[in-house]
């Protein structure tokens, strides 16, 4: 049932996929080598999301589409000078700024989850990719490092994402008056 003056933005996929996918994505970064079994299992549940949610941008609801929210680089700054001057314009889906945030967060995620499952496989001769681990010659003390230097740097890189994205949110919400982190748990915007 639809509200007065709101309409349907996010569906349910869309609401259900990014609480679930920051519950995992924190669950894998806060539990590392404390706690390696529940740190894989999240890391498995976050590339899963991701896999599902890059289907979803090509056959999911209009506003979930990536053709709906990726835009080129030339409006992607012009849409962030117009926020820096307070001028940017109101968009019922993503704006280009957060429409860029979301391929980068899902790139960041990829390689994130990539390097885990490679690194777990290099280390324990196990999991999804250990036998990409063995194949690309990643063995021993010093190839797990390396590999683990790159997951930690995708992991981190990810953590800034997300800090820069939830910035982003609560500036556009103040700029356009808008309860955004609300609207990603109804699915509802202002019309």
């Amino acid at each position: 049932m639809e509200n007065k003056g709101e309409i349907k933005v996010w569906d349910l996929f869309v609401r259900v996929f990014h609480w679930t996918l920051v519950v995992g994505f924190f669950t894998a970064y806060l539990t590392e080598d404390e706690m390696l079994g529940l740190h894989v299992w999240a890391g498995y549940l976050v590339f899963s999301l991701v896999v599902l949610r890059i289907v979803w941008g090509v056959v999911g609801s209009i506003h979930a589409r990536f053709g709906d929210f990726v835009y080129g680089p030339g409006e992607v700054v012009r849409y962030v000078k117009q926020v820096i001057t307070f001028r940017a314009p109101r968009h019922i889906g993503h704006n280009p700024a957060g429409g860029a945030m979301i391929v980068l967060l899902l790139m960041s995620l990829v390689l994130v989850s990539l390097s885990g499952m490679v690194l777990y496989g290099a280390e324990n001769q196990t999991g999804l990719l250990g036998n990409i681990a063995a194949a690309l010659g990643v063995t021993g003390e010093q190839g797990a490092e390396a590999l683990e230097e790159v997951h930690e740097f995708f992991a981190n890189l990810t953590l800034i994402l997300v800090v820069i994205h939830v910035s982003g949110v609560l500036f556009e919400s103040l700029l356009h008056g808008e309860n955004l982190v609300r609207a990603m748990f109804t699915g509802r915007k202002r019309a």
